[in-house]
């Protein structure tokens, strides 16, 4: 049945992406809803919101005010805010109610900046969407508001795409930086994990954008055509704790016995594994391992270019379950909650968290 879940959870949805994106740039953020959207993203699919401090409001819309789309008091208090309140800009994100009375979002971030003399951003998410959506949309309207053009500094790189819903539960909010650095870049900024505003003005100075989610993807397109910054879809697979570890628990055996010529390629492609996660970082596990039958699947965006034949995208959670009866696969690699869907299974499991499918920070992978 269409939407039914007895075992997953929701999914962090759009409006709770495109909050993700702006956490660390110092705006102000009004998520625009009566007080239910913003206290799901403040209580649940924003880690940050509980150990550092980010201006997010609802606008707290009321009945009448939704109605009769009375932007001007939004606007009003917008403008009270901004008295008691600094703030680089002001970012307004959408929900289910402004999509349902059609509100103009272009026409409201021009009576923003009139009334604030602040840059302004509008969102157009609906929250109907999940939360990589959301992601997509923001990173793309950041840098067209902010990035302007900059001499090339070489050595420096962008990191686009990265959020705690992405990644959250398997690393460190620096590992991206050092591990770049440590790769001979003498400048390495990651948007939104570390590096704020500023570095978004400057992103046209960068030689070259690393994408480590198809949420980012829109976004290093549109720096590519307005400045000519080439991107790269990557993930380095060590940004999962113990990673050669946790790869060699997974394919010891099938490495001993290549090494004594037991098994041949043709018997390795044989193993099948599911990997389960966003694209970009299940397709850089996927080309860590000796050949193998390896499918990706995901919940969320899947990039045509990057995408195989045999990749799966799934949409509702009885079609987790009968794709994995139907199936046969040897190993697994997924956020644990999507094991209590399958508890026929009966290969190997390994964990791989998804902040935004299970909400769990910290887990050991």
């Amino acid at each position: 049945m269409k939407g039914l879940r007895k075992y997953l959870s929701p999914f962090a949805p759009d409006q709770s992406g495109a909050a993700a994106v702006l956490c660390e740039f110092h705006g102000l953020i009004i998520i625009l809803d009566a007080g239910g959207c913003a206290g799901n993203i403040c209580g649940f699919d924003e880690p940050r919101w509980f150990e550092s401090r980010s201006a997010i409001f609802s606008a707290g819309l009321r009945d009448m005010d939704a109605i009769l789309g009375r932007d001007d008091r939004l606007v009003e208090k917008i403008g009270k805010a901004c008295e008691k309140l600094s703030a680089d800009f002001i970012a307004v994100i959408g929900t289910p109610v402004p999509a349902v009375i059609g509100t103009d979002y272009r026409a409201l971030s021009r009576m923003i900046e009139k009334k604030t003399g602040i840059p302004a951003l509008t969102i157009d998410t609906d929250g109907t969407k999940l939360y990589d959506d959301g992601e997509k949309k923001t990173w793309k309207e950041l840098f067209k508001k902010f990035a302007v053009e900059k001499d090339v500094e070489p050595g420096r790189i962008g990191i686009i795409g990265a959020t705690p819903l992405e990644f959250g539960g398997i690393y460190e909010e620096d590992f991206l930086k050092k591990y770049f650095a440590e790769k001979g870049f003498s400048k390495v900024v990651c948007y939104g994990m570390g590096d704020g505003l500023d570095a978004v003005r400057e992103a046209a100075a960068a030689e070259k954008n690393i994408v480590v989610s198809p949420a980012g993807i829109a976004a290093a397109k549109y720096l590519q055509q307005k400045f000519g910054t080439p991107y790269e879809l990557f993930c380095p697979p060590e940004i999962i704790p113990e990673w050669k570890e946790k790869k060699e628990q997974i394919e010891p055996k099938m490495q001993k016995e290549q090494v004594a010529g037991l098994l041949n390629v043709e018997e390795l492609s044989e193993k099948k594994i599911l990997i389960v996660h966003q694209q970009v970082l299940a397709n850089t596990l996927r080309e860590e391992f000796i050949p193998a039958n390896i499918n990706v699947a995901s919940w969320f965006m899947m990039n045509k270019e990057q995408k195989k034949e045999q990749d799966i995208l799934f949409k509702e959670e009885d079609d987790w379950i009968t794709y994995i009866k139907e199936n046969e696969y040897d190993i697994i690699i997924a956020d644990p909650l999507l094991k209590k869907a399958v508890p026929f299974y009966k290969g190997e499991w390994y964990d791989l968290p998804h902040f935004a499918i299970s909400g769990k920070k910290r887990q050991s992978v």
